[in-house]
């Protein structure tokens, strides 16, 4: 192992406990032990118990699973009620400690306006009888009860109801009860969700989501009362040495509703600003907790919390180790941590422990390959959120997620292994085929590995004279590095089988490569607009990512959606000044694309007055302008040097699907990563 690392490898303590490393595995929804959204009521998740039980064979320090609600979301059973699946949870912890790791369960209180209410029960929440009807079984009001009457972050319709003192008391006992069957299962400590993200321990800690006037609103010590209390009522059942972690957002990050504040902006912040965290840090210290889990943000900032691929690597870090100086307990830091940096500041004593969630969904193993110096085999987590948590949202939509994937998160769009280990597998093929795969892109590099692992015999195909196909330009802009990575690994992961590469080869028949099989990855072309001056002024996307065409300083972007967006970020980045037409009435309108990924791109838009045009329409291209049309018919030209046309792609598919011919990716339908690799899988399986 690299010196540089070694300080991630020294042991440290959280009360009396002793964790191995400074690595923590911290906590992701969807990965609870006591199940998510796929069972009605609380239950042992077996799922979630084999994916930490590999996490802690591959040398994790400690491990907190995600979030348990402490009256489940289904059914409304409180997490202590079900005494079967903690004793199923003692004989886990017995296996985890096998290897060395600790785990800390994590129990929330609730989610108050962050909860990601689905589009469909924004209905029946505005129908007061079908509501009370089916409360036995989702009691959406209390699901999404808050501090005081609020907004919801997701949807303008919903309205969330004060929570009761009865309730907080309910909530309370149960965080009593719940640590004390976790102490008895073995459970080295627990951690309490949340003062932190704008969940409901974290509404009622701020001013801007607490307007009550009893004991738990107004003044600061009642702001965070229902967080004090629930640490004394823990210490109080299981005793002052039973460890408590609480996970903790530093900074709000916050401007308005709905509203974050972007890395570097000058703003007025309305949540908890660093005055206000420092006298928290100690106050919470003081009630009781042994430990800080912190980040930032709020679900009004949520690309704090949960930092997309925009946002700067370690970009809590400065944050974090600040608060650090105003406590006695471990401090740990989470948010895009990379190891080197986090080892730094290990030593430098300025974070007890480095947190991490996603990249072990991109690769189980990264610890173990740190301390063998196989870094180049680790795969990178390109912070998408397609599969770990897609909650998009955008106008007039609340949460556009599909059921299946509210009760599914915490997958991975990199490795379709995660968490659905019965359905995705290598199984040796029962018949050795001959298989060609057309296209060198992630998708069919992806097949290819996945056939050659089950022993099938490969060729790979490809036109050009590189791997990578449509992500290499996806890839392009200067804050893609984990993306640039992915490809580079994809590259010296196909060289590890005995794939037969054809390099600069294109196929355009496929009976004359003699193959058993053939899989089709061949992508997706671009949409070309039938607008007058359009082919003669317009330049394509991927011919500016490619860098293959020039842009002058001022430039219109027609398109928003993703890539759109993504260009016209580049493009400030690189000190242009870009201008976006959409024809939506949203920026990014998508069913696949987290709101923490999106909320960011619209607030950094705003926040630097880049002129957007919604719900317009491209009319003509000229040599120095665009010709434009709004929804109410109202025609402007606006000046450009560059027009940059991303106006979506089709399908284009070397060859139809018939019996020995599967086609995937865009090639069949145009998506993202997750679709394009999960199709790869789920051909690659059957053949």
């Amino acid at each position: 192992m690299d010196a540089k690392y070694e300080a991630l490898f020294t042991p440290w303590k959280i009360g009396n406990v002793e964790i191995k490393n400074r690595i923590v595995l911290c906590p992701m929804g969807g990965t609870s032990l006591f199940g998510w959204m796929e069972h009605t009521g609380n239950h042992f998740d077996k799922e979630a118990a084999k994916f930490f039980i590999e996490k802690a064979k591959n040398n994790v320090g400690l491990i907190i699973p995600g979030i348990a609600p402490i009256k489940s979301t289904f059914m409304n059973q409180w997490l202590y009620q079900n005494k079967k699946m903690f004793r199923e949870l003692a004989e886990f912890m017995k296996e985890i400690h096998k290897y060395g790791a600790k785990l800390f369960v994590q129990i929330t209180a609730g989610m108050g306006r962050s909860w990601a209410i689905p589009t469909p029960l924004v209905m029946l929440h505005n129908m007061p009888v079908v509501r009370d009807i089916i409360k036995p079984i989702i009691n959406i009001p209390y699901q999404s009860a808050s501090p005081s009457p609020l907004p919801s972050r997701w949807s303008d319709k919903v309205m969330c109801r004060e929570i009761t003192r009865k309730e907080i008391d309910s909530i309370v006992d149960a965080f009593a009860k719940t640590a004390k069957l976790c102490k008895e299962a073995g459970v080295d400590g627990v951690e309490v969700h949340a003062v932190h993200e704008g969940y409901l321990l974290d509404q009622f800690t701020l001013k801007y989501t607490n307007h009550r006037t009893d004991q738990y609103g107004g003044t600061f010590e009642n702001r965070y009362r229902f967080a004090t209390d629930i640490v004394k009522a823990i210490k109080a059942e299981c005793g002052s040495d039973y460890p408590v972690s609480l996970r903790y957002s530093v900074e709000s990050k916050v401007k308005d509703f709905c509203v974050g504040a972007l890395p570097g902006e000058e703003y007025t912040e309305i949540g908890r600003d660093m005055a206000e965290s420092e006298k928290a840090a100690k106050y919470l210290e003081e009630a009781g907790y042994d430990m800080l889990n912190a980040d930032n943000g709020t679900y009004d900032s949520w690309y704090w919390a949960h930092p997309p691929m925009y946002m700067p690597q370690n970009c809590n870090l400065e944050d974090v180790s600040h608060i650090k100086k105003f406590v006695n307990i471990p401090v740990v830091c989470a948010g895009r941590m990379e190891p080197d940096v986090g080892a730094k500041a290990v030593e430098d004593g300025l974070i007890d422990g480095v947190g991490v969630a996603r990249q072990f969904l991109a690769d189980e193993e990264w610890v173990t390959k740190l301390i063998e110096d196989r870094l180049e085999d680790i795969r990178p987590c390109i912070c998408c959120h397609n599969a770990c948590f897609n909650m998009a949202h955008y106008k007039g939509v609340a949460n556009a997620q599909s059921i299946y994937d509210a009760s599914h998160i915490a997958r991975c769009a990199l490795d379709p292994r995660v968490m659905q280990s019965d359905k995705y597998k290598i199984v040796p093929a029962k018949k050795i085929k001959n298989i060609a795969v057309i296209g060198g892109g992630i998708g069919g590099m992806e097949a290819a590995i996945v056939l050659a692992k089950r022993g099938h015999k490969v060729s790979l195909y490809e036109k050009s004279g590189e791997l990578g196909g449509i992500f290499i330009a996806a890839a392009a802009p200067s804050y893609k590095e984990k993306d640039k990575a992915l490809i580079a690994w994809y590259k010296r992961e196909i060289m590890k089988y005995p794939i037969d590469l054809h390099m600069n080869t294109e196929v355009t028949d496929i009976a004359s490569l003699g193959a058993d099989e053939v899989i089709v990855a061949t992508g997706a072309v671009a949409n070309k607009l039938p607008v007058k001056g359009a082919k003669e002024y317009g330049i394509e996307a991927v011919d500016f990512l490619l860098g293959k065409k020039d842009v002058g300083e001022n430039v219109t972007v027609i398109g928003g959606g993703l890539t759109g967006c993504e260009i016209a970020y580049e493009l400030y980045l690189q000190g242009k000044k870009p201008t976006i037409v959409e024809m939506q009435n949203d920026l990014i309108v998508s069913k696949y694309i987290c709101l923490a990924n999106t909320s960011f791109l619209r607030d950094f838009f705003k926040a630097n007055n880049v002129p957007t045009y919604l719900e317009t329409k491209l009319t003509e291209v000229k040599e120095n302008s665009v010709v434009v049309t709004d929804k109410d018919g109202n025609v402007k030209e606006i000046p450009t040097d560059s027009v940059i046309l991303s106006v979506g792609y089709k399908p284009a598919p070397v060859a139809k699907k018939s019996k020995h011919v599967h086609v995937i990716g865009d090639a069949s339908k145009v998506g993202n990563l997750r679709t394009v690799i999960w199709q790869a899988w789920d051909v690659a399986m059957k053949l």
